[in-house]
């Protein structure tokens, strides 16, 4: 059995966090292969490595003075490195780090040393090889991550080799420039590794016991989710709840192999499986809830508009013109409502109202400002009746109003539009309604 284990920051911030990952990781012989984060916060007033070395190459390539910025993050590995007992000297990878800061190596080059360095130290502390990720993680001149020459080449590489640490976050192109993921990019890297060695299972090890039905800071201490699929996961995910990088779960997907979010502090919670597919049934109805405030909607009216061939298509191309993306579109006979990010659109609301003017010629417009869209997400919503009207009762008991419905014919999500200043009471609602009274 193989197993990819990734660390976040948080479970690495420190000698004592190292020491609980290398017990987690010498507690099962099938977690074979490590991706690090570079270390994170150790209290609330604390800094991230990461953050550090940005500012730390921004004082480097403008002139200013850098090096107690640079001495402050030597000081962190060194605290980690001497808390474990290492004999592992980083002078050589410093003086390579400032001599590349000062010829303007890169932001992503900076970015990606908390990472490479931590992958060294993590390698020592195991007995693990180190590879340096740069070498098997590949990226075009533009920018773009080659997936197939990286599971390749990264295939081939760890095929003979029994244990290994493989940084996270970051990789390179074929120019040997250093190229990173967004941030929270280890995540990626974790999936990418499991993908390559076909791997039974991918641990991604964080600060939290897996994923959670609702937000804790509007809910007090939710329900986690035990198993979800990958479909309820994106849903989940852009709408707001994020534990894991969204882009993580496409390589694993695409062979099937199951995620399992874990805690480093509490190792012995089971923490949430996401899966393709599964027949376990959910603990409830709904797997989670999850949503985003700073919405607007424009509400377009006209007689026989369903009538009038490709009346959806002209509207939709005065927002593309202007860079505005549309988040949802629900419509009646005569008429259609747009529902967009509202600091995208702002500043060009009226030259899209002109535009939608002109293209279609409608009867009426309106807009509503500071709305929320809360998504409900379960897998067991489809083979359970009067969900929606749950949902909906749940609401109107709080007082809450409701702007907006939109169901997908998947019937995995119910998406619902609310004021801002309603948001966290909806989901409290919807919470209490499906998960306090089926408990």
């Amino acid at each position: 059995m193989k197993k990819v284990v990734k660390f976040g920051g948080s479970s690495l911030a420190s000698a004592k966090q190292f020491k609980k990952v290398g017990d987690i990781i010498r507690g099962d012989k099938s977690r074979r292969y490590v991706v690090p984060s570079a270390p994170g916060k150790r209290s609330d007033k604390d800094e991230k490595v990461t953050d550090m070395l940005y500012q730390c190459y921004e004082a480097a390539t403008q002139g200013k003075s850098y090096k107690k910025i640079l001495e402050k993050i030597r000081e962190r590995y060194d605290e980690i490195i001497d808390g474990l007992s290492l004999n592992l000297n980083l002078d050589f990878e410093f003086s390579t780090i400032e001599e590349n800061f000062l010829k303007q190596a890169g932001k992503d080059y900076a970015a990606s040393r908390g990472e490479y360095l931590n992958g060294m130290v993590m390698a020592e502390y195991l007995g693990y090889e180190f590879i340096d990720a740069a070498e098997v993680i590949f990226f075009d001149t533009d920018g773009s991550f080659l997936a197939d020459l990286t599971d390749k080449e990264l295939g081939d590489r760890l095929e003979h080799v029994e244990k290994a640490v493989i940084p996270g976050f970051y990789g390179a192109k074929k120019d040997g420039t250093i190229k990173t993921f967004s941030r929270g990019g280890s995540d990626i890297t974790g999936s990418i590794v499991a993908k390559a060695i076909h791997a039974d299972m991918y641990e991604n090890w964080t600060d939290v016991s897996g994923f959670l039905v609702a937000d804790p800071r509007i809910i007090k201490n939710p329900e986690v989710i035990e198993t979800i699929t990958y479909r309820e996961l994106r849903e989940l995910a852009y709408m707001g709840a994020s534990v894991l990088h969204e882009d993580a779960i496409f390589p694993v997907r695409k062979e099937g192999i199951p995620i399992n979010i874990r805690n480093t502090n509490c190792p012995e919670d089971k923490g949430t499986v996401i899966v393709e597919s599964t027949c376990k049934k959910p603990n409830y109805t709904i797997t989670g809830i999850a949503g985003k405030k700073g919405f607007c909607s424009i509400n377009i009216e006209k007689a026989m508009m369903n009538a009038e061939v490709g009346f959806g298509r002209k509207v939709l191309e005065v927002f593309e013109r202007y860079g505005v993306s549309f988040e949802h579109m629900p419509s009646g006979i005569d008429t259609m409502t747009i529902f967009v990010h509202q600091s995208e659109f702002e500043e060009f609301e009226q030259s899209v109202i002109a535009g939608i003017h002109r293209a279609v010629e409608p009867d009426f417009i309106e807009m509503e400002s500071d709305l929320a869209l809360v998504a409900v997400v379960g897998r067991g919503m489809k083979a359970t009746r009067g969900t929606a009207g749950r949902i909906f009762s749940a609401l109107a008991h709080s007082r809450v109003n409701v702007k907006m419905i939109d169901q997908g014919s998947s019937e995995l999500n119910i998406i619902i539009g609310v004021k801002n200043a309603d948001f966290e009471e909806a989901i409290k609602a919807i919470y209490d309604i499906f998960i306090m009274t089926e408990v």
